[in-house]
Formats: structure tokens, sequence, C-alpha cells
């Protein structure tokens, strides 16, 4: 590092330097109003479902790129010899380190040992090789072991974010107010698939008689990748907050709306009883608070949850989440239960202050004083009420994640008549 602080460096830019948040912004928004794109799904005939509808909404939500931000920075050690490399590293792709290894080396990848150490925080960063790769040229370029370290700066800087998206919306209530059609249109750049841009919207738990998802893959240049629960953790938060539009707009109790829409999916819609016994969805509240609602159904597994809020002079307080979770059979109900509190702290530091923006090619934020964390006096209770179950299991690590950011706002629209359509939530959205 003290050598790296002498050095000047002058990069070639490229391209990226012309970019900034709000041209890249206004490039999904072109992107989805040009219309076409890929068909991700469609059901029934949405456009005579829409121009028949008793009533018909729109809306338009859009979500930032979001940085991993482990508490442990990213390092590797490694030591390149001249018949074999050893590699010592947090990491979640040990097959990319052997690969790395191998192919920065030269050698054959059975001569390349990899060491997996615990980690403090991965969420998908440490599946990538940069860092790896980096500690292997430089102990094959000194001849000796080396452990490199990367400060918080360079990893916030020099991440693959979790794409920012856009996404619009059209519905369509028939004349008793229950939901007929649903379309979506969604602009992000695609990674690990189309299907990874849109799920969660174009395989949720709902039946819906009259759908059509598709996908506009737009790419600035930005890098990408997996981020904790992947696509669903944008597009949750989308689908979750139009069916509580679209319940509103029919004057139904969104409890109510989603029963009738989770009709074929009784996993689902048993999580969601549990959770809302469990919360006393109806019941009075203290004064000021309010609830809202979210469903999830990924990584095999279902989440329900329920947020308890207050809103006084713009300050939002998080008071309770209720989390009723089906995760087929449980093995260790405290580790069900210790992955649930962590997926909902990640996702909730995501929805009132994750933020990554760009500013002619670079990165804006570089340490937790500018792209901050949930701290423990703003951590509401978390009950975790398990469905029992003997199914196959599921997966848990990223289960609870994507559901608190649209309860959380639900709430605050029960609370305060406002909508949140944007991610994070400003003090602004809730004066």
């Amino acid at each position: 590092m003290e050598g790296r602080r002498k050095l000047t460096v002058q990069f070639n830019e490229g391209a990226v330097a012309a970019f900034s948040t709000p041209g890249i912004t206004k490039s999904f928004i072109d992107a989805v109003e040009q219309g076409g794109g890929a068909s991700m799904r469609k059901d029934g005939d949405p456009a005579a479902a829409l121009a028949g509808a008793a009533k018909k909404l729109d809306a338009v939500y859009q979500t930032p790129y979001l940085a991993h931000a482990p508490m442990e920075p990213l390092n590797c050690t490694a030591w390149v010899k001249p018949d074999s490399c050893e590699i010592w590293a947090s990491t979640q792709g040990q097959s990319t380190a052997r690969a790395v290894g191998a192919r920065r080396t030269g050698l054959p990848p059975d001569k390349v040992t990899v060491y997996t150490e615990y980690m403090g925080g991965g969420f998908g960063r440490r599946a990538r090789e940069d860092y790896m790769g980096e500690a292997v040229e430089i102990s094959k370029a000194i001849g000796g072991p080396v452990k490199l370290t990367w400060t918080r700066e360079d990893d916030m800087q020099q991440d693959a974010y979790r794409p920012a998206s856009y996404c619009k919306f059209s519905g369509g209530l028939d004349a008793d107010g229950w939901p007929t059609v649903w379309t979506t249109a969604i602009a992000c750049t695609m990674f690990g698939g189309n299907g990874t841009a849109v799920e969660g919207i174009h395989n949720g738990p709902y039946t819906l008689p009259n759908m059509q998802v598709d996908y506009h893959n737009v790419d600035p240049g930005i890098p990408v990748s997996y981020w904790r629960s992947v696509g669903y953790s944008q597009n949750v938060f989308f689908g979750e907050s139009f069916i509580d539009e679209m319940a509103h707009a029919s004057g139904k109790d969104p409890v109510e709306l989603r029963r009738r829409l989770l009709a074929k999916s009784p996993r689902t819609l048993a999580a969601m009883e549990l959770a809302v016994e469990k919360a006393g969805w109806g019941k009075p509240l203290p004064a000021g608070h309010s609830l809202g609602i979210s469903v999830a159904n990924n990584i095999g597994s279902n989440t329900v949850q329920i947020a308890e809020v207050s809103v006084v002079k713009g300050q939002i307080k998080i008071h309770r989440v209720v989390c009723a979770v089906d995760c087929g059979q449980v093995v260790n109900p405290a580790g069900v239960a210790q992955q649930i509190e962590s997926g909902i702290t990640f996702g909730l530091s995501a929805a009132l202050k994750g933020g990554i923006t760009i500013k002619n090619g670079r990165v804006e934020q570089s340490n937790f004083f500018d792209y901050d964390v949930v701290r423990i006096d703003e951590m509401p209770k978390v009950e975790v009420h398990l469905v029992p179950s003997n199914a196959a299991p599921g997966g848990i690590g990223e289960a609870a994640t994507p559901g608190i950011a649209p309860a959380v706002c639900n709430a605050i629209f029960a609370a305060t008549g406002k909508r949140i359509r944007s991610l994070p939530i400003r003090a602004e959205d809730l004066a």
C-alpha cells in the first residue's frame, strides 16, 4: 500500500468515462418506451384485457446499483512456486480460484491447491476471481508468498455491482376490483442470462389470467454480477409494491387480494396465513403504527414478511418484522432464524441507505460514511416463524433479503399515503 501511494498512474478511461447515473437511467427509460424487448412470459391476451379493464393503473419503479460491501475487505494469500500454486482465500468460488491460479501461472489445474477460509461476508462478491488473480500475479512476480488486502475504497469502487433496474407496470381490475391483467417491462443489464434479470416477476407465485413480461438488456458498461438473492432483490420490491397498489386501487385489503391470487400456490398461501396470524394483521396497533406485507418465493423457500412502521416528521421507524418461512424440511431451526435475520438486515440496509451512483464513469461512493448500512439502534425486532414441512429442503441464506423492502414500503404507504417507487427510501419521500 505504501508503494502504491507513491505511484502516479494515468489510465485509458475508455467509453465508460462518458456515463453518469442520469444518463444511464435515461437509457433504461428509452429502451422501455421504445417497446419490444425479449418476451419472457405471455399468458392470455394482455392487450385486450387492459383495453377492457374496468379500472387501469400504471406505475414505474427503479432501483440503483448496489455494492456487496462485506465487512471483511477482499483478501487473498498466494504462493506461486515453479511447480505448484497455493491459494488461501475467503472465496465462494473454489473452482474459480483454481482456474485463475492455473491460467495466470500456466500450471495445470491439479497443481493448484485452494484453501477455503471462513469469510466475513461474501453475498456473491467472493465468487469472482479478481482479487485472487491479483495475489497470484504478485506472488509469481516476486517469487515468494504474498498476502494481498484490498482497501475498503478498492472494494467499493471496483465491485461488480447488483444491476440498476427500471420497471414499468400496467395493471387492470374487473368490475369487482379483482386483478385480471398485469404487464411488465424491465430494463437492466443482463447477468446470468435473461431469466435472472426478471426472476421474481416472470415466475412469481400469483395467478392472473393475463400476464406479460418483457425484458430489455441495456449495458452501459458498468460491471455487474450476483448480489444476495440476485434478480429477486429488485423484482420482489417491484412486484409486491405493485400488487399492493392494485389492492388499494380496488379498495381491497392487501392480504385479501393476495389470498385470491395465491389460490394455486398453497405453500406460499399457508406461509402468509401464519405471518398474518403472528403479526396480528387487522388488529389494533399502537397509535401511528401501520403494517405492510410482502410475499416471496425464491431459492426453493417461501417467505412472507409483515413490517410494522411509523413515520414521524419525515423519519421512519421500523418497530417489528414478522417473517413466516416454509423452507421445507428444517434441519437446524436456529440456523434458519439466523439466516432470516441476516437477510432482513442486509435487505433493510439496501432499502434505507444503499445506492451506488456513477459520475463520469467513476463510482462516487467509497466507504461506509457514504455507503451506509443499518446500525444496531435502527434494527427492528425480528420474529421468525417456521411452517412445519416434510418437503425437500429449500435454500435459506438469500430467502429473506428480497421481501423486506416492499414490506416496509407498503407499510409506509399505509401510514402516510405516500407510495415509494424508488430505492433507497429518501427523507423527501416521507415528508
